[in-house]
């Protein structure tokens, strides 16, 4: 999803930086998430964009799956929380109530973390909430909530030097200041490049905002869900996008679209200890998902079972395929409890 960047940023002159000229982290963050911002809008994330959330209930049910091994690993505490982070209108978490056993659904205490206002309609039992709450015990589950952590972009200049991508309300872009120390150090560690025109996000914004919710579990499990890049292959110029109504189109912090880049997701496993990436295909085939048709002979035996195991592969071949949703990033950050996805390879 990275998008075209054969552009390049033209340096500040006098009298450019007036004001209307800001770099992209505050430009996204009051598109994004200020007053009438893009993710305050009624219509909700599931209007201009599709998550694994929304391609099939098989992936809530997977979740829900992992969730009672969390709390097989947590000795079945008589309260087990489930914290849905960036919950758009609380698909997922609703989707793991209804998957969960009975027994283990009573014992569970679910929170919707999301900036716009509780849907009409939402299931009473789910806490409706602007902040993850603190000291929990369970899970912790961030599906596509990263990329949307505003962060600043760099471009190297023409002499080599990294500095910052000021925007306009209108997406015209221009460089403005050399990059502080500690966004410096950052690129130096995680995304080093000196060529000129080349450009970076500046991934420390995500690092903190991980840690800081990974930080709210006193035992458990915290998962972080995305499109993601690590250093062995970094897109040399970026991949600042925005969709709207479904579609990619160049970003503009107007509040009109999603503003989105992929995340340096090896970044953020380094800021907590005992950090475990894996891909999407890994972690769901661990979970039970593995796409494979079903047996032919069951169409003869039960023609409705038939259908319906056909339908359930090919949504779990969808939110597995290589190419797709099966590359996306899985973190795991377990806090007190052994690695429950174990029988999953490492990614």
């Amino acid at each position: 999803m990275a998008r075209e960047n054969g552009r390049r940023a033209q340096p500040v002159t006098a009298g450019a930086a007036d004001g209307a000229w800001r770099g992209w982290r505050a430009a996204a963050e009051a598109a994004l998430y200020g007053p009438g911002g893009f993710y305050r809008r009624p219509e909700g994330p599931a209007g201009h964009f599709r998550t694994s959330v929304h391609a099939s209930p098989l992936f809530a049910a997977a979740v829900a799956r992992l969730l009672c091994r969390v709390d097989e690993a947590l000795g079945r505490p008589a309260e087990l929380a489930f914290v849905d982070m960036a919950a758009g209108r609380g698909e997922l978490v609703t989707g793991v109530l209804a998957a969960l056993p009975a027994g283990v659904a009573a014992r569970t205490r679910a929170y919707a973390v999301e900036i716009a206002g509780r849907p009409d309609g939402l299931d009473r039992r789910i806490e409706w909430r602007g902040e993850p709450p603190e000291r929990i015990t369970g899970l912790l589950f961030a599906n596509e909530w990263l990329d949307n952590v505003p962060v600043d972009v760099a471009e190297v200049d023409s002499a080599g030097v990294p500095r910052l991508v000021l925007v306009r309300e209108d997406g015209t872009e221009r460089l403005g200041e050399p990059v502080p120390a500690a966004e410096a150090a950052w690129l130096a560690r995680w995304w080093p490049a000196t060529g000129q025109g080349l450009r970076m996000e500046i991934g420390l914004p995500r690092d903190r905002a991980w840690a800081a919710a990974a930080g709210t579990l006193a035992r458990g499990l915290a998962v972080a869900v995305d499109y993601a890049h690590t250093a062995a292959a970094r897109p040399p110029f970026g991949t600042l996008t925005a969709f709207r109504e479904g579609r990619e189109t160049r970003p503009v912090p107007d509040g009109s679209c999603d503003i989105t880049a992929h995340v340096a997701l090896d970044a953020c496993a380094a800021a907590l200890p005992g950090a475990r990436l894996l891909s999407q295909r890994e972690a769901l085939h661990a979970l039970g998902l593995s796409g494979a048709r079903p047996p032919l002979a069951l169409a003869s035996t039960d023609p409705a079972g038939y259908v319906r195991a056909l339908a359930d592969a090919g949504a779990a071949a969808e939110l597995t395929a290589p190419g797709g949703l099966g590359d996306f990033g899985w973190l795991l950050q377990p806090v007190g409890i052994p690695d429950v996805l174990a029988d999953a390879p490492a990614g």
